[in-house]
């Protein structure tokens, strides 16, 4: 109810900026807009999704101990085999992405499978099965989608939108401009954040151990908000598919705060230990990873 009331609100904020540009036809346009961009993300979200990620779908063959490390996890969570994918960039960071769990597809970034150990990927694979598993990936990628766009139909319409006493007040303008994507994060933060919290107990659950998805998330918190990331920075509206985004402050990212994530994680470890610590500024040497791509062999 609450994540189809603030859809709700994204779609009438959508068509609020249709009627300041255009009127009655410009808010019937923008609705007509906002219906289709969801029916096409509805059939369309992992596609668009991944590609706007250059992800490569990697399977048995190619990417042996990560797909069946996936296999896995998918069968502990009682879910069809997703396809599995990977993205070939530093940043540690992983999503999923699909309208169902029959047309589910994970990725991880190349980044993540070298830092982390092997049951820290585990969990981290884990957490996105918990959004497959819990249907939030369908809703997260049309949120992203039409939160892009009301970004986009801001800046169009202030130096585009209506002609002579149709076009708006240049400060109501510039106003919208400037709020009306703020409004849609607000929306935005609201409906992944709740989710985030219960993905993180999904993954818990399947991979059986929280504090290996506790440890994952100290260890890739400060390399994922420090590194570049081109395809968030082309559409800052997909930070929200990643496990940890890149936000330059915990008030405006769309996820609850690593801190309070990794405290309710290892709350479900009966607190029998204390939560693992990661400074992204003290250098660190280990062994590759089991699952590194670039490990020879």
């Amino acid at each position: 109810m609450k994540t189809a009331m603030l859809l709700a609100a994204l779609t009438a904020l959508f068509m609020a900026l249709g009627f300041m540009f255009g009127g009655k036809g410009g808010a019937i346009i923008a609705l007509l807009v906002a219906a289709g961009m969801n029916l096409f993300t509805y059939w369309n979200a992992d596609s668009i999704v991944l590609r706007m990620h250059n992800a490569r779908e990697v399977d048995a063959r190619s990417a042996p101990e990560f797909y069946a490390l996936v296999a896995e996890l998918a069968q502990r969570a009682g879910l069809p085999m997703p396809r599995v994918y990977l993205i070939d960039t530093e940043a540690p960071n992983a999503f999923a992405t699909g309208r169902n769990p029959e047309n589910a597809a994970v990725a991880a970034t190349t980044g993540l499978l070298s830092m982390l150990s092997r049951e820290e990927v585990a969990g981290v694979m884990a957490h996105e099965l918990g959004h497959v598993r819990n249907r939030d990936t369908l809703v997260m990628t049309m949120v992203a989608t039409i939160a892009g766009a009301i970004s986009m139909i801001a800046n169009f319409g202030l130096f585009f939108g209506g002609h002579g006493e149709n076009r708006p007040n240049p400060l109501v303008a510039i106003a919208a401009v400037l709020m009306a994507p703020f409004a849609a994060m607000i929306v935005q933060m609201a409906i992944s954040r709740t989710r985030e919290f219960g993905a993180d107990k999904a993954g818990a659950e399947i991979s059986g151990n929280p504090r290996a998805l506790a440890s994952a998330l100290a260890k890739i918190a400060g390399p994922a908000a420090q590194m570049r990331n081109p395809a968030v920075e082309r559409n800052p509206a997909t930070a929200q598919l990643y496990i940890v985004p890149s936000s330059v402050s915990d008030m405006f990212s769309t996820h609850p705060a690593t801190e309070k994530r990794i405290a309710a994680l290892m709350a479900m470890d009966d607190g029998r230990i204390e939560p693992p610590v990661a400074s992204p500024s003290t250098p660190r040497t280990r062994a590759p990873s089991a699952l590194d791509p670039n490990r020879g062999g």
